[in-house]
C-alpha cells in the first residue's frame, strides 16, 4: 500500500520510513517524487497545519497521504516557538539560526529550561482522517552537542538522558522521539482499518 508522506525534509522522511519499514506500507516522500510544491502552513495548531498539508497533497495525487506538523514548546517562553519552530528565526532561516535565536531568548532565564517536542500526525485518504499526537519531554541546553538529527536536536536533552537528541543514533532516537510516538500511534490505527477491510 503506497502512502505519500507530505515532506521534503530528508531527515524526517528517513525517521518515518524507519518506523514503517516492517509494515505493508510503502512510504514515498515528496522528495522521492521530485515534488517541491510550497504549501502555505497558516494554521494555528499543529493539527491544522498537518491537515492542510495532507489535503493539499491528496488533491494532487489522489493517493493516501500522511503528514505531520511538529515543533518545540519551551515552558519559559510560554510555549514558543510552537507552530513557528521551523521558521523561528525568520523566513529561509537555517536550523543553526533557529538554535541561536532560542539560546539567545533563554539567556535571561534561569536553568533548567524545560521544553517538549510535540508532533501531530495525520492520515488522509479522502474518506478517513486519522490523527495521533506524540510528545517528548526534556530541557534545552545552551551549548549544542552532537551531529545527528536535525532542527533543535543538538540543544534538546530528553528527560532521563545525559545526551542530546543529536548525540543519539537514529535507532535510539526513534525509540523515544515525539515523531516516533505519533507515527507509531497512526500506524496502529491504520492497521486496524486494514483488518476491518479484509
Amino acid at each position: 500500500m503506497k502512502i505519500i508522506f507530505a515532506t521534503q525534509n530528508a531527515g524526517k522522511a528517513n525517521e518515518v520510513k524507519n518506523i514503517f519499514y516492517d509494515s505493508v506500507y510503502e512510504i514515498i516522500s515528496l522528495a522521492d517524487l521530485k515534488n517541491d510544491i510550497e504549501i502555505e502552513e497558516n494554521g494555528k495548531t499543529f493539527y491544522d497545519n498537518a491537515l492542510i498539508k495532507a489535503k493539499s497533497i491528496f488533491e494532487i495525487y489522489k493517493l493516501p497521504v500522511i503528514a505531520d506538523d511538529s515543533g518545540l514548546e519551551v515552558e519559559q517562553l510560554n510555549g514558543e516557538p510552537g507552530v513557528y519552530s521551523a521558521r523561528y528565526a525568520g523566513k529561509n532561516c537555517t536550523y543553526d539560526d533557529n538554535n541561536k535565536k532560542l539560546i539567545k531568548e533563554l539567556k535571561n532565564f534561569a536553568e533548567p529550561h524545560f521544553a517538549k517536542f510535540v508532533c501531530t500526525s495525520i492520515y488522509y485518504d479522502g474518506k478517513y482522517i486519522l490523527t495521533s499526537v506524540g510528545e517528548l519531554n526534556g530541557r534545552i541546553i545552551l551549548q549544542p552537542r552532537g551531529r545527528n538529527g536535525f532542527g533543535y536536536d543538538p540543544i534538546f536533552q530528553p528527560d532521563g538522558y545525559d545526551k542530546t537528541l543529536a548525540e543519539l543514533s537514529l535507532e535510539e532516537k526513534n525509540k523515544i522521539s515525539h515523531r516516533a510516538k505519533s507515527f507509531l500511534g497512526l500506524k496502529k490505527q491504520l492497521d486496524k482499518i486494514i483488518l476491518m477491510q479484509q
